[in-house]
This record gives C-alpha cells, sequence and structure tokens, in this order.
C-alpha cells in the first residue's frame, strides 16, 4: 500500500491515518468540518485534499448513516480502487450499499473493536489498535483484490482481522459494546439524583461501570439507531433479569423463611452466571486463561514519574500484560498496578524495590512476602485500559 485516503477526521479516522502514515503510506484527509481535518494534518495524519491518482484503498470513517451517501459521492470523484468503512453496524450500510447504484464490488465493510471516552482528532493514537480485533464483513459482491486490500490495512494499523457475516456482527456487538453502553449511561444517570456527599462515595467498580458513558452522545445516538432492534433484544432480556433479581432482592427482606431461601438462590445463580460470563471475555492472550498478578509501586507526582518506572520494569525484562494508576485524592503521589505473570511477580517487586522504588507486599505463590507494604493509602484510580 503506498497512498491512502480518509474521509472523516474524527477519533478513528485520525488513528488510522497516524497509523498509515507511521509505516511510509501517503495518505490524503478530507473531512466536512475543516478545523477537524487541518488538526488531524497538524498531528501528522497526513495531507489535506484529494490524491492525483485514486488511492489504494479509501477509509469511510463516517457515521453508519451516511455511508452509502458518502461511497457514491466518492465513487464518482474516483477517490481510491477500494473502500472500507469503521462503523460499529454493518448490516444497514451493507444493505444501502448494494441498493444505491454504486459498485458494491470495491467496497468492504469494517469495524475496528477500538475507541476511547474521548472523540475528535486530538485525541487519536497511532496505537490505538493494536492487538485489537477489527471485523471485516465482506459482502456477495465483495472481489478478492478489495478483500487484500482491507486485509493490508488492518496489518498495517497492528489488528487481528476477523471476518464476519454483517448481520451476526450487528447481533454480536449488540451484546459486547451498544447494550453496555446504554447500561452504563443508565447507571451513571443515577448519580444525578445523589447529593455531592454521596457522590464522593463512588469507588473504582462505579468508575469501571459507568466509564463508557462519556462517549459522545450524538455519536452513540447514531450507532443505536443503526442497531435499534438488535439492542433492543439484548435489553428485552436484561429486563427480565432485572425483574427476577428486584424479586430476589425482595424476598430477602421478607419475614417468610423460604421467600429468603428463594431470593438467596436466584441471587447466587445470577452472581454465578456473571462471574461465568466474565470469564468468558478473552483477556490479551486470547485463548488461554492467563492469571496475572499485581505489583504495586508508590511513586509521587513528578513529571516523568511514570515513565521512570515503566524504563525500569522494561530493564528487568518482564513483560506487562496491564497497568492502572491510583491516586491519592489531596496528595502528591499515586499508586501503579503493573499486572505481569505470578512468576515474575516476586522478582520484579524485589529488583524494584533494591532500585529505590516503593513497592507494597507482593504475594509469593509459595505464601511468602516479597516487600513491605507502605502506610499511605490512596482511593481514585485512573485505568489505562481502553473500550470498544
Amino acid at each position: 500500500m503506498r497512498t491512502a485516503a480518509v474521509v472523516g477526521t474524527g477519533l478513528i479516522g485520525t488513528s488510522i491515518a497516524l497509523a498509515l502514515t507511521r509505516h511510509g503510506v501517503t495518505v490524503y484527509l478530507a473531512d466536512a468540518d475543516e478545523s477537524a481535518v487541518r488538526t488531524a494534518a497538524a498531528l501528522g495524519a497526513g495531507v489535506v485534499g484529494t490524491p492525483p491518482v485514486p488511492a489504494d484503498i479509501a477509509v469511510l470513517a463516517v457515521p453508519p448513516a451516511r455511508i452509502g451517501a458518502v461511497l457514491a459521492e466518492q465513487q464518482a470523484r474516483l477517490l481510491a480502487r477500494s473502500y472500507t468503512d469503521v462503523a460499529s453496524v454493518k448490516g444497514g450500510p451493507e444493505r444501502e450499499v448494494a441498493g444505491c447504484g454504486v459498485d458494491p464490488s470495491v467496497f468492504i465493510g469494517g469495524h475496528p473493536m477500538a475507541g476511547r471516552e474521548r472523540s475528535g482528532p486530538l485525541a487519536a493514537c497511532a496505537t490505538l489498535f493494536e492487538e485489537r480485533t477489527w471485523v471485516l464483513s465482506p459482502s456477495p459482491h465483495t472481489r478478492r483484490e478489495t478483500l487484500n486490500k482491507a486485509l493490508e490495512l488492518v496489518a498495517l494499523c497492528g489488528a487481528i482481522p476477523v471476518l464476519m457475516d454483517s448481520e451476526a456482527h450487528d447481533r454480536a456487538v449488540a451484546v459486547v459494546s451498544h447494550a453496555p453502553h446504554v447500561v452504563a449511561a443508565l447507571v451513571a444517570a443515577r448519580l444525578q439524583h445523589l447529593s455531592a456527599d454521596a457522590v464522593q462515595l463512588a469507588g473504582q467498580g462505579l468508575r469501571d461501570v459507568t466509564r463508557i458513558a462519556e462517549g459522545d452522545v450524538t455519536l452513540w445516538g447514531d450507532i443505536l439507531e443503526a442497531n435499534a432492534m438488535a439492542v433492543a433484544d439484548v435489553l428485552a432480556e436484561l429486563a427480565e433479569d432485572l425483574d427476577v433479581t428486584v424479586a430476589a432482592l425482595r424476598g430477602l427482606a421478607a419475614c417468610n423463611a423460604d421467600e429468603r431461601a428463594q431470593g438467596t438462590t436466584l441471587l447466587a445463580d445470577l452472581l454465578g452466571r456473571g462471574l461465568a460470563g466474565r470469564g468468558a471475555i478473552a483477556g490479551k492472550h486470547s485463548a488461554g486463561d492467563l492469571t496475572c498478578v499485581p505489583v504495586r509501586v508508590l511513586i509521587g507526582d513528578q513529571p516523568g514519574e511514570l515513565a521512570r518506572l515503566l524504563g525500569a520494569a522494561s530493564e528487568l525484562g518482564v513483560n506487562i500484560e496491564d497497568m492502572s494508576i491510583d491516586h491519592s485524592p489531596g496528595k502528591p503521589s499515586g499508586l501503579v498496578e503493573l499486572m505481569v505473570a505470578p512468576t515474575a511477580a516476586l522478582g520484579m517487586a524485589q529488583q524494584l524495590k533494591a532500585c529505590g522504588w516503593r513497592v507494597q507486599r507482593v504475594a509469593d505463590p509459595s505464601g511468602a512476602r516479597a516487600t513491605d507494604r507502605p502506610r499511605q493509602a490512596t482511593a481514585r484510580r485512573t485505568s489505562t485500559r481502553t473500550a470498544a
């Protein structure tokens, strides 16, 4: 791939452009919002304008309802030889493309399963898609050359391609992405009715549950409209489970022993199913169940301190599977949690402590203590994990 065009320079479009330019691809940027496209260009995502000859591929980073119209417009301008999109719904756009008079053989639906709570080009990142799933949904009309060019695009962005039927994709994302966003918004909305003192009690659990509710309202309105029936079906099933859960909880408050016993059984079943479902989510290494152990290090709130810690961890040759940060309210410090393999945790903690880092106690698989726990407690956490 030598050239590419990106139509729509929001978070996803600009991130794709940054990833491609990093590999030497010349990227041409377009957006109805002149400020957004110039910002993307200033970030190094490409150049504003139309390629002198058709690009190898064009990425349509526009809302689902606009895919057909934008594809027709860009095909008429001979923007590229192949086209793909990044919308989180695939069935509707595929049907629209098939019926709007464009050439469907040069189009393939796509959906990178990556994102952030913030939107716009300033939130973009060249590494946003690395090791993330990227769905490709070829239609019966999609030709092999178009598929291969889309696969090359995915590879340059560092993502993992998955071929999936468009309708199956929409049913799947209704469960794993769209309905969770609605639930997060519903839970977050309840906070409006709490006093400021009550909201201050919020811990990491609530932040995890409501984090994705920070998404752009207009964008998510478009997504939910495009996949309305599939999301409604998922929420209807959740509503049935909620009815059962409410009844179980009321049973626990009843005077009748049988009702309390039934409530206990129902809640145990719900929590057990939730635990099993959580375990079904593939981790970083996909197929297996990789159990990680946290190594917790207290750091100061000075510029470069986190980078210095990560550099020290890197020199030890230990692979960090995940990371999160707890901030101490009102105190110039934070607690960094590095998730590593159990066999590496103890040695890593000891070596970091020997280098002068303040490391919390780490449990040895054999039951021994590796380090002493510092007395300073922490509260508010900021996670480095991102969303789909």
